[in-house]
């Protein structure tokens, strides 16, 4: 930023004001020279074919009024202008130092993206929500609010740095509760692994505030990606957690092998048994009867996030475990997507006690 010798009173006052706004001293010298010329404009009036040009002394705050013409510029400023143009010079410069500063933060957030902010919520806006972060204001729109989470004024959360978005008062700073990677985030803040890099973060899926899924792996041998991110006793993930109001998460290993990894995300079913096309982006599953609601989920909700964290389209199918002469027979059923029907088979040897018992009744 520069920054004028202070010779003069004026240009003191001038390096203080950009100091304390963060903006540059061009920028107020700008606005001034446009303070001057809005004034002339409004008590002597303007041709408006005419070309004029003010100017100010960066060190003295003196200034004068010009018109251009073919020959060169010819002074036009007025007796006792000076005191007209202060007074209105100092509005128009409150409102271009606003307007500058509100510039120069949302610079500033423009490259926070994708960071968390700590915010409070101060108001409603029809269906958005206003939040007051460091120095100024974001907006909460409807689609990135969790439908669980009840939002008071006052209270203090986390969000997600969404972006810079032009919306209908300009240009405005707009955070999130609903996106997947406030989860990531979250995780970056309390588990130092993966603040380092030691642990990555692959994946997340995430239907927020419910369930959330995310793939982590370890780029250090003997670290536990999994450990780390629960933390001990549970302590890490829980403090996640609780900032997301008691949404459940699923830390889960990532493998480049898709069947593994395909398995895992479908955690916290077990036994999990895939078939993958790796050419067409599908996996055909088998579970057991009794893992099967857990693979599937409540209305289907533990595949659909396998779905979104895999990349994958995945077909599930349950089958019976029966034990007959200490022998295990598997008892496929029919393959479904997200709702899932056992079919129970009858065997060969049972179908044959069957049509004993039915023969010694008919006798």
């Amino acid at each position: 930023m520069a920054v004028l010798k202070a010779r003069t009173e004026f240009a003191s006052a001038l390096n203080q004001i950009c100091a304390e706004h963060g903006i540059e001293i061009d920028v107020v010298l700008n606005s001034i020279k446009e303070a001057l010329l809005a004034a002339y404009r409004r008590d002597f009036g303007m041709n408006e074919k005419a070309k004029y040009e003010a100017e100010v002394d960066p060190q003295t705050g003196e200034t004068h009024l010009f018109l251009l013409e073919e020959k060169g510029r010819k002074e036009i400023t007025p007796p006792g202008f000076g005191r007209i143009a202060a007074q209105v010079a100092k509005q128009v410069l409150i409102q271009k130092i606003r307007e500058a500063e509100k510039t120069s933060i949302l610079d500033e957030y423009a490259k926070r993206v994708g960071n968390l902010v700590t915010g409070r919520i101060i108001r409603f806006d029809g269906l958005n929500i206003i939040v007051d972060i460091d120095r100024t204001e974001a907006i909460m729109p409807k689609m990135e609010q969790v439908v669980s989470e009840n939002y008071k004024i006052g209270q203090r959360l986390t969000f997600y740095i969404k972006g810079i978005e032009e919306l209908g008062k300009g240009r405005q700073i707009v955070v999130s509760r609903a996106d997947k990677d406030l989860v990531g985030g979250l995780f970056k803040r309390e588990v130092p692994e993966v603040a380092s890099g030691v642990v990555k973060i692959k994946e997340i899926a995430r239907e927020a505030g419910s369930r959330s899924k995310i793939a982590v792996f370890s780029t250090q041998t003997g670290v536990d990606p999994v450990g780390s991110c629960v933390g001990q006793k549970g302590v890490r993930v829980q403090a996640v957690i609780n900032e997301l109001n008691g949404e459940k998460i699923d830390i889960i290993q990532y493998s480049e092998d898709p069947t593994k990894f395909i398995a895992a995300s479908l955690s916290p079913a077990e036994k999990v048994k895939v078939e993958v096309d790796q050419k067409k982006k599908t996996a055909l599953v088998t579970v057991p009867e009794d893992q099967l609601s857990l693979a599937i989920g409540k209305d289907g909700q533990n595949v659909r996030l396998a779905v979104k964290l895999t990349g994958y389209k995945i077909d599930i199918q349950g089958f019976k475990e029966t034990v007959t002469n200490n022998q295990k027979i598997k008892e496929k059923t029919e393959k479904v997507k997200v709702k899932v029907k056992t079919q129970e088979k009858t065997t060969t040897k049972e179908k044959a006690k069957k049509g004993k018992k039915e023969k010694k009744k008919v006798k």
